[in-house]
């Protein structure tokens, strides 16, 4: 794969425990990418022990916020950093581990084989859960289905977390103008995406439960999911995405 300036980007709050794990795993699987760990200044730590691992290796960096702002707003801010700093492309992953790195190379590969985005997706073949119980999968599918009904598209996961994204794909959707924070963040990024007229690939993936720390999902961020699409929707009709 030509080399191209790749910089991963991973939001904390509370995941002292899995960092290192997730780190080591990282750079295990894709040795040439750098990774920026964007935390909200985390009361377990979590910054701190960022900043000694970044202080051993060159490729790992850390960016401070002052509190807890959100998942979408911290995405954001590591991706200005890294688009400001000329990187081809980004990706987005979550600190838990749920997001298996090994998983890193076939999303890159299909940014590689033309892709503008690169979706890890648990919805197609060869894509799976493991480790949820059978409320929380209909959660996560039925709010895929339910997303992709009103906004009329075809991807199959709309609410993962995992994606690699080319340069050109976020100068394009507009991340100044991104009002989603949480759980739809993932929604309204792919659905920009897809409005731009950009390519959106999904590539299968194995989502694991964590195994440390608990959930930040709550019914206040899927409520805003639920409600959001229809703004989305609203707003492409409008042209005004």
């Amino acid at each position: 794969m030509p080399d191209r300036r790749t910089l991963i980007v991973v939001p904390t709050y509370n995941e002292r425990d899995n960092l290192p794990i997730l780190v080591d795993a990282v750079l295990a699987a894709v040795s040439s990418v750098d990774l920026l760990v964007v935390d909200d200044d985390s009361p377990d730590g979590t910054g701190r022990l960022a900043d000694e691992m970044a202080s051993r290796d060159k490729r790992v960096r850390v960016l401070h916020r002052p509190a807890k702002q959100g998942l979408g707003s911290a995405y954001v801010e590591g991706f200005r950093l890294g688009l400001s700093e000329g990187y081809d492309v980004l990706v987005e992953m979550d600190a838990d581990m749920s997001h298996d790195p090994r998983f890193l190379p076939a999303l890159l590969e299909a940014i590689e084989d033309g892709a503008d985005v690169a979706v890890g997706s648990r919805n197609i073949p060869d894509g799976s859960v493991e480790g949820w119980g059978i409320g929380r999968q209909l959660l996560s599918k039925g709010g895929s289905l339910y997303s992709r009904l009103i906004l009329g598209v075809d991807i199959r996961d709309l609410t993962t977390g995992y994606k690699a994204y080319r340069r050109r794909a976020l100068e394009l959707i507009d991340l100044d103008s991104i009002r989603s924070n949480g759980y739809s963040f993932q929604i309204e990024t792919t659905y920009r995406a897809l409005c731009r007229g950009l390519r959106v690939v999904e590539v299968p993936i194995v989502f694991v439960d964590r195994r440390v720390g608990h959930s930040k999902m709550n019914s206040r961020i899927f409520s805003e999911a639920v409600t959001v699409v229809w703004r989305l929707r609203l707003d492409a009709l409008l042209h005004r995405l």
